[in-house]
């Protein structure tokens, strides 16, 4: 069995889907491992050390996919990029589907077997599998890096000769996985933290962290979660009281980090042009949802924008890219800990169970055909 590690071919994308602590786990399942040569080098990872994991080097994208049983990629491979793998091989990555049906039509086909790590299911052995997990918590920690950044004066309460410097106001909107790691960093360094969401469960949660919860806590706001602990999209009523109730809070604070996806959708507007005109000169609001248009109405996603009255929005994208090395090492072990479950232990072979939860809900094209039910309309 054959897996193939090309270098990702999107130049925004600093990241790479296996280390060299995963090829070792790869060869001791049996497997050969080809890796694209620099595959790992803006994850700060050398040729020499994926050599001296056991993985064979190559030197072109055709040469490390020639052959192969399963791609790991960190993005969606583009037209072409799989020639030379085996008609049926399993391709593995974050393949970001929504409105992509032409490229999942390309997808289909190559005739491979592709497998969204997005899509797997939040249930307890396949937590170790959670993409969105592994890399949103490491966004919501560089937010508040990139937050203390931008700011430009101290986080922490500072009591000196010289005076007092008052500890930085830090709001967090929207606690999932990311806004539950920028409070706890936000705390870590000093700031007073408040944080809302539309989920009720997760108060306690921000409670518990030291921070503050801000939420219209009415009927709607009760019945907010998905049976699979997603959001769900509120109404405009909603919304609209839910605004109120922050443009106050926003006035008042030094950064504001916002978190809301919804997957397929485009990220709610959170956050108003009024509500930034409201803030103070120097604050700062970072939207973690500018991939998807952004939670602030004034987000430009890939830049750093100043308002008239001085406020910074940075609409940076793939926000743990920005920590690449530890982002793959993560991503790496995600992807190990899907892919085992498909090797046969006795014969060091692939052999997919069809029939596994994990594999049903990851699967997006099968046999020349797109055939999750979320988009197989757009088969063949």
């Amino acid at each position: 069995m054959r897996i193939a590690v090309p270098a990702e071919t999107d130049p925004a994308e600093p990241r790479v889907a296996a280390t060299p602590e995963t090829v070792k786990k790869f060869k001791g399942l049996g497997a050969e491992v080809v890796v694209q040569s620099g595959a790992g080098k803006t994850s700060g990872v050398m040729d020499a050390e994926y050599e001296a994991a056991g993985a064979r080097l190559a030197p072109s994208a055709a040469a490390t996919v020639e052959g192969a049983d399963v791609v790991l990629r960190v993005r969606r491979p583009g037209p072409g990029e799989l020639a030379g793998a085996k008609p049926d091989a399993a391709v593995i990555s974050i393949m970001d589907p929504y409105g992509q049906e032409a490229a999942l039509a390309d997808l289909a086909r190559s005739g491979a077997a592709t497998f969204a790590m997005e899509f797997m299911p939040r249930i307890t052995r396949a937590q170790v599998m959670d993409v969105l997990s592994s890399q949103a918590n490491l966004a919501g920690y560089r937010a508040v890096v990139d937050g203390a950044a931008e700011y430009g004066r101290a986080i922490p309460m500072m009591m000196t000769a010289a005076g007092t410097v008052p500890a930085a106001k830090i709001f967090i909107m929207g606690v999932g996985v990311a806004g539950l790691q920028a409070i706890a960093t936000a705390r870590r360094m000093g700031a007073i933290v408040t944080a809302t969401d539309v989920r009720p469960a997760t108060k306690e949660q921000v409670e518990s962290l030291g921070a503050k919860f801000l939420a219209v806590e009415d009927e709607e706001f009760q019945q907010a979660q998905t049976a699979g602990g997603y959001a769900k999209e509120m109404s405009k009523e909603y919304q609209a009281k839910q605004a109120a109730l922050t443009a106050s809070h926003i006035a008042k604070q030094d950064i504001v980090i916002t978190t809301a996806l919804i997957p397929g959708r485009p990220a709610p507007k959170l956050v108003s042009a009024d509500m930034v005109r409201s803030m103070r000169a120097g604050s700062v609001v970072i939207d973690l949802a500018a991939e998807r248009g952004g939670n602030c109405e004034l987000t430009e996603p890939g830049r750093t924008v100043v308002t008239e009255n001085g406020v910074k929005i940075v609409g940076a994208t793939n926000v743990a890219g920005r920590l690449a090395a530890t982002a793959s090492q993560l991503y790496a072990k995600n992807l190990f800990a899907f892919v085992e479950t498909m090797i046969d232990k006795e014969t060091k072979a692939l052999a997919i169970k069809w029939d596994d939860e994990l594999v049903k809900a990851t699967l997006i094209t099968r046999g020349g055909a797109v055939v999750h039910p979320n988009f197989s309309g757009g088969a063949n």
